[in-house]
């Protein structure tokens, strides 16, 4: 039996980022290494702007530009960027197929990798799309990696922009690769949705979704959890012995019932390497050492393994020569700052589909969602706030939520360790004014 279209698609769009070397083979089946550019590691903050029409502003700390200036600039950049590339259409759904909650998403790009990563990460949405009958009602996002050098890298990493206009619900990204500024689907998308979830009567929120089974008792509670980025929404939601319905972005609508219900609106994990060993995350962990479709991405590869930090290996275990995000590796090379360059990124990542894991939740293709009894909300706070507290009441709840404070992460480009407030875990993509 042949496969299907869509399937033949992304089995198409997989070889092609191999035959154009945005990822090469490892020795386990399915297994396949991507690296981005040595200072394209992270999201970036300072050229990721929200467009804003003349006279209009947002709060403090929510970086914008004028939008005809905005627009001016990044189509620009993007002018003939994809000139004699190959450039990829895909269709994708936010969230279940069919469902009240989800949100048809476009994405074009030069980029075999982006394609990939997001055929792994998201639902097919052709299908959906064709079911709206030509709704203008979708997000649209236009990426090209740019000018690229000998290891596939973009190389004008100067020109990043990622610029983000609600008003025509596209996003613009140009000049990169790191998935967090180039997948359009991930917290690009994000951005738009709250702007139309917050004008609208539901919401969009950086959460896990996990199933909650008591010891001795045979039910199961739905939780979301909002934490900023790496700082362990996908540890939390892989609790042993409880189950995942996502680790990152949740729509959340109310019923006829009156209940709160979710969706995860991926299907796969871009998860954080780091520290993923057998201890902490098994189940992750073997995963990442079976045979499977998968990417790492920015990690060692030393004969075809792949190794990262916190693996779990002794210090004589590591190999002590390889190739990784800076290029050729050997322990103790330096970068031009005089920075001794560790054998991994500490934000490299892998990424793998939802139903590879073993506790993969029942539930998450459920066009209804799941009834969410519980919220989390947290962040890196290493010396302030007692390590857990119980709201005395969702109004409590709410002010918690909103007071959080988390120290900066490898997940944004910048340094390290700085204290920062994050309300509700979504200050990086907040595109509205914090009153609203």
């Amino acid at each position: 039996m042949g496969l299907v279209p869509g399937l033949i698609l992304i089995a198409y769009v997989r070889q092609r980022a191999l035959e154009l070397g945005e990822e090469r083979k490892l020795e386990m089946e399915g297994h396949t290494i991507h690296y981005d550019g040595y200072q394209d590691q992270a999201r970036d903050k300072p050229h990721t702007a929200i467009l804003l029409p003349e006279g209009q502003s947002l709060s403090r700390g929510i970086n914008s530009v004028e939008r005809e200036a905005g627009l001016k600039e990044v189509l620009d950049l993007l002018d003939g960027a994809m000139e004699g590339k190959e450039a990829f259409i895909r269709f994708f759904s936010l969230g279940p197929t069919n469902s009240r909650f989800s949100l048809c998403a476009l994405q074009i790009t030069d980029s075999a990798y982006v394609a990939h990563s997001e055929d792994l990460l998201y639902r097919s949405g052709y299908e959906e799309f064709k079911r709206r009958g030509g709704s203008p009602d979708f997000f649209t996002f236009v990426h090209s990696a740019g000018e690229l050098d000998e290891r596939n890298c973009t190389v004008n990493v100067e020109g990043r922009r990622i610029y983000v206009d609600f008003i025509d619900g596209k996003v613009y990204s140009v000049n990169n690769q790191y998935a967090g500024n180039s997948l359009g689907l991930k917290k690009l998308a994000l951005r738009l949705a709250i702007y139309k979830a917050n004008h609208e009567d539901w919401l969009t929120e950086h959460m896990l979704i996990m199933g909650v089974y008591p010891p001795g008792k045979d039910r199961v509670t739905y939780f979301t959890g909002a934490y900023p980025s790496a700082c362990g929404k996908t540890s939390t939601a892989m609790i042993p012995g409880q189950s995942i319905v996502g680790d990152d972005i949740a729509y959340l609508k109310m019923d006829d019932e009156g209940n709160c219900r979710a969706v995860n609106i991926e299907s796969g994990v871009f998860g954080i390497i780091r520290d993923v060993n057998t201890v902490d995350d098994p189940l992750i962990y073997k995963v990442l050492h079976t045979p499977r479709e998968m990417i790492f991405s920015n990690i060692l590869i030393a004969e075809g393994c792949p190794y990262w930090l916190g693996m779990g290996l002794e210090d004589g275990e590591y190999p002590t020569k390889g190739s990784n995000h800076s290029g050729d590796w050997w322990n103790g090379k330096r970068d031009p700052e005089g920075k001794e360059i560790p054998l991994a990124h500490p934000n490299a990542r892998y990424t793998i589909r939802l139903s590879e894991l073993e506790n993969a939740d029942p539930n998450i293709d459920n066009p209804d969602g799941v009834v969410i009894r519980g919220i989390y909300y947290g962040g890196r706070d290493s010396d302030t706030n007692v390590p857990i507290a119980e709201s005395l009441s969702w109004e409590h709840g709410v002010y918690l939520g909103a007071t959080i404070e988390s120290e900066t992460t490898s997940a944004t480009l910048g340094k390290r360790g700085v204290r920062t407030s994050s309300p509700m875990a979504v200050m990086d993509f907040m595109v509205v004014p914090l009153r609203r």
